[in-house]
C-alpha cells in the first residue's frame, strides 16, 4: 500500500509540474470513468442513459 501511495503522489506532482490546475487529477479521472456521471456513456458493453439511470438502446 505504501508503494502505491507513493507512486500516486509522484503522478500527482508531475502532473502539477506539467500545468494541471485541478488539484487531484487522478481522483478527477476516477470520477469521469463512472457511468452515471454524464447524460450518456458508453462502455465496454452498452449506452448508459445518465438521466434515467438504465441502460438503454444504441438507436438512432
Amino acid at each position: 500500500m505504501t508503494r502505491v501511495a507513493s507512486t500516486y503522489t509522484d503522478l500527482d506532482c508531475r502532473a502539477k509540474l506539467r500545468g494541471t490546475t485541478l488539484s487531484a487529477p487522478f481522483m478527477m479521472l476516477s470520477f469521469m470513468a463512472m457511468l452515471m456521471i454524464s447524460e450518456l456513456k458508453l462502455n465496454d458493453e452498452e449506452l448508459f442513459d445518465g438521466c434515467s439511470f438504465q441502460f438503454t438502446d444504441v438507436a438512432v
